[in-house]
């Protein structure tokens, strides 16, 4: 069968135009979610963040987030010599945002505070420790492996 120019064109935009629709029906499918929903307050409230950073590599001991994976808990290590430590911990899973979760900053008397991670998916997370002792504000993100 031989194909001439003009059957051999429409062809072509046959083909374009439905590539074309496929592309845009998959791009209607995609979570083009933000990582976070207030990124421009986020992005006001830097400097805030930047001098929590600081803050905490001031500190001379820093603050331990360890995953223990037989106990299946986080458990987090505050700095001795402060005053009891408040805040929050922010567990941020960065496929699914609806998976996130946050735990209040409570530790023991020995400075430890653990946190369960059962049921929770596999994959990375990460360990976003937001805390107040002593006067300052101190911050800490850890990443980890479930």
């Amino acid at each position: 069968m031989k194909i001439n120019w003009g059957t051999g064109i429409a062809l072509f935009y046959i083909t374009f135009v439905v590539v074309l629709v496929a592309v845009v029906i998959q791009s209607t499918t995609y979570d083009n979610s933000l990582v976070s929903d207030d990124y421009y307050a986020d992005d006001l409230n830097y400097q805030q963040q930047y001098d929590k950073l600081a803050n905490s590599r001031d500190l001379p001991e820093d603050l331990s987030v360890r995953l223990q994976i037989a106990q299946e808990w986080v458990e987090l290590v505050f700095p001795s010599g402060l005053d009891r430590a408040a805040g929050e911990i922010f567990f941020f899973c960065p496929s699914d945002s609806k998976s996130d979760f946050t735990v209040a900053v409570q530790p023991g008397d020995d400075n430890r505070q653990t946190v369960p991670v059962t049921g929770l998916k596999p994959g990375l997370w990460r360990v976003k420790v937001d805390w107040q002792a002593g006067g300052k504000s101190y911050y800490k993100e850890v990443v980890i492996t479930i």
